[in-house]
């Protein structure tokens, strides 16, 4: 399905993006790291998604309902 990643988009003019950790996070670096890029309501804002332990690597990009679709999948009660 072509419509779960997103292309990658042009950067947003505000400067870097502001990478948001995530409340689960042990504190030992073993986390998920969240951005926003892009601007919400202008149709160009994705959801970019990295490791913390590797900052370097390029970062998934993902539209709005993209990402709640698989947010959604992972709810407990869907694996029993």
């Amino acid at each position: 399905m072509s419509d779960r990643l997103a292309p990658h988009p042009s950067p947003p003019t505000a400067g870097p993006p502001l990478w948001l950790r995530s409340s689960r996070s042990t504190g030992m670096n073993n986390c998920v790291e969240t951005a926003l890029l892009g601007r919400p309501g202008a149709g160009g804002a994705l959801l970019a998604v990295r490791d913390s332990k590797d900052v370097e690597r390029p970062p998934l990009r993902f539209s709005a309902t993209a990402w709640t679709t698989f947010v959604a999948g992972l709810e407990p009660d869907r694996f029993s």
